[in-house]
């Protein structure tokens, strides 16, 4: 417990924000300090209070996102404060209204503690003037939201710069990773010292070619999502500039997903003359561009471009074809020419894309002003089969809402039938400590516990010794600005800092004293067993009952990409659809999620967590193996000989699995049969390349042009290309199909 309770205190989940912990601290001490000048402190107090529960919500984003979350802040906060004010001095009609708006709260992130936070602790203060509270707490909001808002004209567009400026940079890595693995020494010996210090890790490390690849396309699915925040260009025909440099990243991440595959394929069929460190400099060049790129991105045309076209591509490109002239001559395998023109042109194509993308940078990323647009259907319908569903299902947010509403109740109702004078401390406990899962729990009230035993010691005496208002308004101010800027990085710092700062805010106009902190460190110390009560004894979280659900989507998710890729081959489509990537991108991470959610449980199963990543992992692959195999086919189509059967036998297997899954109490992964003709059909890839290699050579005895494109050529090289990929992609899905059997069988 001692070492989970380290743990606790050291984890650092962000970074620091002072610049939003100084803003948040000037808006919640001006109005203390000008209440106490002007003898009005309880106005003040109450003004603070309404900037102290709109600065709570730490809205992020790009700025008209922010502008909306602050909106629906105010808006709770003054609606919140009225609703308490009526509710002050009434025990237990508070205990009837508060804890369902806990629970909203959790149910609906967009509203968060927000609404219960304002409810209560307006309804703990004295009786006084509705509409008095409520326009107080009005201004306050207001006056967060102003000061956060102020920026918002000269730097609208930093958030959209700096996700497209992390994109290509995300980008820039994954290429970087594939070419340090061209030419990659044995590694064991540097792997097998242990390093501390990061910089020594970046430079003898080799780079994990599937973190980078993932986190670049985490990087993408940010930027898409950042600039659909910016709600401009809906209903527009032709893309804006911001759209079509995501666009330009993703089919350079695409096509870098294809030239690892081939260059896999080609350290197993590799020519007898040099082409790894041409080919590796090119890469790494192309890297360096795109990094140059993400600086002029981030600093609006500050910082250099770069050439339009890189002298190492064309190197490159001279290696390449002096190896394909050798093979038309006989002096090299003809595969192992096919497969260099094929890692020539996924750097070509990377270089196109690179080109395009450095236009699109130099002509400037502007972005229209929309004007507000109301949602697109008032009807609640899907709302309301939302609910329906969640609570049909019992999905781990319908328990966790479940959870906090009764804990919430059994806190309030204790508190109102003992009369504790400061019992909402320990409702406030209960209610924003309680998490999800056991060991997220247990974290946030370790943190808790610890900040608030001290901040609550260091508020008495504050309180107790400071010789007037006006000081601890500017002891407010150093305690909100060190818990604002640093509650991102710890729980423990905000329960630190905020603790003393929500006493002086709510005694500010009534001093309290030394029995004071004990009460709020005796309630906390209550809330926090009220909390680990609820976590261990009201329902499990549900994850492990969902996870033979979320596996059949995912596999059935990966299914459809395997047969719009024998659509791609079979010239049926011209690419795969984005639409039916991130379907199965988002099925794998939806699995991963609840990987860490079972982590996270009081005895987890190692076993199964192992298993679950296990099926990630391959799920990742196998969806690269997908985009490689499209991307490598031609314009035209030309005789693939059975990787189309091979493609379909693949989401047979994963369609089959999936109705099993259906009925995981009867599932028996042992009793499944493989599929046998995969094995055979894999085979005849292996004899119809042979044949295609002996045909092509057969075809440049009998006369024809060397350099001349014939359909036989364009099949050798699409087939030597996928050989390699389709063999992997046949091991990774055989991996997920095997570890989804085994996660969703019964466990012992």
């Amino acid at each position: 417990m001692l070492q989970r309770a380290r743990e606790a205190y050291v984890q650092a989940n962000g970074q620091a924000t002072p610049v939003y912990g100084v803003v948040a601290a000037f808006a919640v001490a001006v109005p203390l300090i000008v209440g106490a000048l002007t003898g009005h402190a309880g106005q003040g107090s109450v003004i603070a209070l309404g900037a102290y529960l709109v600065a709570l919500r730490a809205p992020e984003g790009p700025y008209g996102a922010q502008a909306r979350s602050l909106t629906i802040g105010v808006g709770v906060v003054a609606v919140g404060a009225g609703v308490g004010g009526l509710l002050s001095g009434h025990l237990w009609p508070t205990v009837i209204v508060v804890p369902p708006l806990i629970a909203l709260g959790v149910a609906v992130p967009r509203i968060g503690s927000t609404a219960g936070l304002a409810v209560l602790l307006s309804a703990v203060r004295p009786p006084s003037d509705v509409l008095d509270v409520g326009l107080l707490e009005l201004i306050g909001g207001l006056f967060t939201a102003g000061l956060l808002l102020a920026p918002w004209p000269a730097r609208r567009l930093r958030p959209l710069r700096a996700s497209l400026s992390e994109c290509a940079d995300a980008v820039a890595e994954a290429l970087d990773a594939v070419a340090e693995d061209v030419g990659a020494h044995d590694a064991a010996p540097l792997e097998a010292v242990e390093l501390t210090n990061p910089d020594l890790l970046a430079v003898t490390r080799v780079p994990d070619w599937e973190k980078k690849r993932r986190a670049a396309s985490e990087s993408l699915t940010a930027a898409r999502t950042t600039y659909r925040l910016y709600r401009t260009g809906r209903g527009r025909s032709d893309p804006t500039r911001p759209e079509r440099l995501i666009d330009a990243l993703g089919r350079v991440l695409h096509e870098t997903v294809t030239l690892q595959a081939v260059l896999e394929a080609a350290k197993n069929y590799p020519p007898d003359r040099e082409w790894r460190l041409e080919t590796q400099t090119a890469i790494s060049a192309l890297a360096a561009r795109l990094r140059l790129l993400a600086g002029a991105v981030a600093t609006a045309g500050g910082a250099p471009l770069g050439r339009e076209e890189s002298a190492a591509v064309r190197r490159m490109g001279r290696a390449a074809e002096h190896i394909r002239r050798a093979g038309l001559a006989g002096d090299e395998d003809l595969i192992a020419v096919a497969l260099i023109g094929q890692v020539r042109r996924s750097i070509d194509r990377i270089a196109g894309e690179v080109a395009s993308t450095r236009r699109i940078v130099a002509g400037g990323l502007r972005i229209g002003i929309g004007p507000p647009r109301m949602p697109g259907s008032l009807d609640p319908t899907p709302v309301w089969e939302r609910i329906r569903r969640a609570v049909r299902t019992r999905s781990p947010s319908f328990r966790q809402v479940s959870r906090v509403y009764v804990t919430a109740v059994v806190a309030m109702a204790l508190a109102a039938a003992v009369g504790l004078s400061h019992g909402h401390w320990m409702t406030i406990t209960a209610m924003l400590s309680l998490r999800a899962t056991y060991g997220e729990t247990v974290d946030r009230l370790v943190q808790r516990v610890g900040g608030t035993a001290a901040g609550s010691v260091a508020a008495a005496v504050v309180l107790t010794l400071a010789p007037g208002q006006l000081t601890v308004a500017v002891i407010a101010f150093v305690f909100a600005m060190a818990g604002f800027a640093l509650r991102s990085v710890n729980f423990a710092y905000w329960a630190l800092f905020g603790t003393p700062l929500a006493m002086m805010l709510l005694d500010f106009s009534t001093p309290a004293d030394w029995l004071t902190a004990g009460e709020r460190i005796g309630l906390t110390l209550a809330g926090t067993v009220m909390a680990y009560l609820a976590v261990r004894l009201l329902w499990p979280a549900g994850h492990l009952e969902r996870l033979p659900v979320q596996l059949k989507r995912l596999l059935g998710t990966h299914a459809d990409l395997v047969r719009a890729t024998a659509d791609v081959l079979a010239g049926e489509r011209v690419r795969l659809p984005h639409d039916t990537i991130v379907a199965a991108e988002r099925a794998a991470e939806a699995v991963a999620e609840t990987r860490t959610r079972l982590g996270h449980e009081r005895l987890p199963d190692l076993d199964l967590i192992t298993g679950l990543g296990t099926a990630v992992d391959a799920a990742h692959r196998t969806r690269d193996h997908l985009i490689a195999v499209a991307r490598l086919s031609r314009a035209e189509a030309v005789d693939t000989g059975p990787v189309p059967e091979i493609l379909d036998r693949l989401a047979d297997e994963f369609e089959e699995t999936a109705v099993l899954l259906e009925e995981p109490a009867d599932l028996d992964p042992k009793n499944v049969p493989p599929v046998e003709e995969l094995d055979e059909e894999l085979a005849d890839l292996d004899s119809h390349l042979s044949a295609l290699t002996k045909r092509r050579r057969a075809e440049i005895k009998a006369g024809v042009d060397r350099d001349e494109v014939t359909p036989l050529h364009q099949a050798l090289l699409q087939v030597s290309g996928t050989r390699y990929t389709i063999r992997s992609l046949r091991r990774d899905a055989g991996t997920v199909v095997e570890a989804s059997l085994t996660a969703a069988a019964p466990r012992p």
